[in-house]
């Protein structure tokens, strides 16, 4: 067998509702929150989720790609940015504005928005190792290779 393995951490639609739903639980004593802003794809169901928990109605998207086969990451592209507006609900740099993705793999998509906002709450339901320094929350840890 050549080349790393990866493990696989399969993940149903029930129990990332579940684990979304938790992570809005973690969630409430860093509020108050203004606005949510998804990185999306990933982070499109979970800030959903979390956004109707909390009832907030101002919901953003930023577009980052980087995984551009599923499998490996390739160059950073921030495809749509923030919105001004919502950024302007946060003041002081974005706090009390709630960043929500999936999974936080290297890091190097919290980096870009943590640049952008450095001081919203950035929250994903899955993290890596090598990511985890740039999340302020998470729900479960994987390894690097999964």
């Amino acid at each position: 067998m050549s080349g790393q393995s990866q493990k696989a951490f399969p993940v149903s639609w029930d129990q990332f509702h579940r684990d979304a739903r938790a992570l809005a639980w973690r969630l409430v004593a860093s509020g108050p929150f203004n606005s949510v802003i998804c990185i999306t794809r990933g982070g499109l169901v979970p800030a959903a989720i979390v956004a109707r928990e909390f009832g907030l109605r101002i919901i953003e998207t930023i577009c980052i790609a980087s995984y551009h086969d599923y499998t490996n990451q390739g160059e950073l592209q921030v495809l749509k940015s923030i919105a001004k507006d919502v950024l302007a609900t946060g003041g002081n740099g974005g706090k009390g504005i709630l960043v929500v993705d999936d999974l936080v793999d290297t890091g190097k998509t919290a980096k870009i928005v943590r640049d952008i906002i450095p001081n919203a709450y950035v929250a994903t339901v899955y993290a890596k190792p090598l990511g985890r320094p740039l999340v302020d929350t998470f729900i479960t840890e994987v390894s690097q290779d999964t």
